[in-house]
């Protein structure tokens, strides 16, 4: 079993991953639509096709990253060089040196598939890394739950800093500050993951294995479906909360405060979301945290202007709702790819990336092109009706279509 601190070490580098995300699905989709006058419908269709482009990738990122750990220092020099891409990435998103709704759409386009390439090159390899930790299942939930643990201070962060920044620089300055402290923070955390973390046991890989081989899995297959309809679920009220604090609850000087406490109650639920797990099993702890988190999404939709107490209490309950969200299905998926299979975990782990980020597509270029046309307006309340229906009531529905998938009632086991 890993020690708290060689977890410790591991888990430094989800720090600034998980801090570059919430900004690039949650912030510059607002940031480009409030500050630089880009029109919903056209960020929209913008954001769906880039991707849609960053998801067919994943699973050939994912059959590289197993070609490169037969090698003693493959992955290694995937994630430094891929880091330093990430880095330049960033600044360019929050800091363009164009103007107009078309060459800003260029700009985020092209920032947007550097930061998402990048992104999904050290995710993936780092993924299958801590997927080759251990073979104990026991200690896998253990791996994740350090992991994501990390990635929620990270998402903390990357919810108070620019929030805060911008609101007392302005939007461009603040964003630009964020930025640069992203790269810092990312720097120092690769070094210490890559120089202090265990390693993962160097394979020998007799063969490429096919796309196709995660699929031949029944088990492994419906825990891909489970995994789409519970990311959508999440992405839906994911992209549109900076809109909902703003246009239904009117309180955008809240939104740090309401996304701190909600990962907060995340990060501080995610022990007991494991120890759930080891008496009940994992998938029956995650349903658990699906209805939690369903019935928050219920009370959301009735809220209406100045509801902030019971917004936040909302925050709180969702929050702890998502632990489970964090600390469980990347732990199923590693329970259930097959022993002789241990070797092509970055081909699962980039099937699962590609089915995470379709969902985020899905969710930015369905919902904002919808709203568009149903005459909601950024930053016009009057125009606002139709955005409860999309931040709370549409995941509900998706939510409980991977409970059907995943049919938490049938078994006791820890793969589904």
């Amino acid at each position: 079993m890993l020690n708290s601190g060689a977890l410790a070490r591991y888990s430094a580098l989800s720090l600034p991953l998980a801090m570059a995300m919430l900004p690039v699905y949650m912030i510059a989709p607002k940031f480009y639509a409030d500050t630089l006058g880009v029109s919903l419908s056209a960020l929209g269709i913008c954001l769906l096709i880039v991707r849609l482009f960053d998801t067919l990738q994943d699973p050939l990122i994912g059959r590289w990253v197993d070609s490169l750990s037969r090698y003693r220092h493959g992955w290694s020099v995937l994630i430094i060089c891929a880091a330093m891409l990430l880095a330049i990435g960033f600044i360019a998103l929050f800091m363009p040196i164009v103007t107009g709704e078309v060459p800003l759409l260029i700009w985020l386009s092209l920032s947007l598939v550097v930061v998402y390439t990048a992104h999904s090159l050290i995710n993936i390899c780092y993924l299958a890394w801590g997927a080759r930790l251990t073979d104990v299942v026991a200690g896998r939930a253990r791996v994740t739950a350090w992991r994501e643990a990390v990635g929620v201070v990270g998402v903390v962060l990357a919810s108070v800093l620019p929030a805060y920044w911008a609101s007392t620089q302005g939007a461009l300055t603040g964003y630009a500050w964020f930025a640069y402290c992203f790269v810092v923070i990312l720097l120092v955390t690769t070094f210490i993951t890559l120089k202090f973390a265990p390693r993962p046991a160097t394979v020998i890989l007799p063969t490429h294995a096919s796309w196709k081989v995660p699929l031949a899995d029944k088990a492994v297959k419906r825990l891909y479906v489970f995994y789409f309809f519970n990311a959508t679920s999440v992405a839906l009220p994911a992209t549109l909360i900076l809109f909902y604090v703003d246009d239904v609850l009117q309180t955008p000087d809240l939104t740090g405060l309401f996304l701190a406490v909600y990962f907060l109650s995340g990060l501080l639920t995610l022990p007991l979301w494991v120890q759930l797990a080891d008496r009940v099993s994992k998938v029956r702890a995650w349903a658990f945290g699906a209805i939690m988190a369903s019935f928050a999404l219920v009370w959301a939709a009735t809220l209406g202007q100045g509801d902030v107490l019971a917004y936040a209490t909302i925050c709180a309950f969702a929050g702890a709702a998502l632990g489970a969200d964090l600390a469980l299905p990347p732990a199923m998926l590693a329970d259930a790819i097959p022993p002789q299979q241990r070797s092509s975990t970055g081909l699962y782990f980039g099937v699962w990336a590609l089915l995470a980020k379709f969902s985020l597509a899905i969710a930015a270029g369905v919902s904002l092109p919808t709203l568009a046309w149903l005459g909601y307006q950024p930053g016009n309340p009057n125009t606002a009706a139709s955005l409860p229906i999309w931040y709370a009531v549409l995941p509900i529905s998706f939510k409980l279509c991977a409970i059907f998938v995943i049919k938490p009632w049938r078994s006791s086991h820890v793969t589904p």
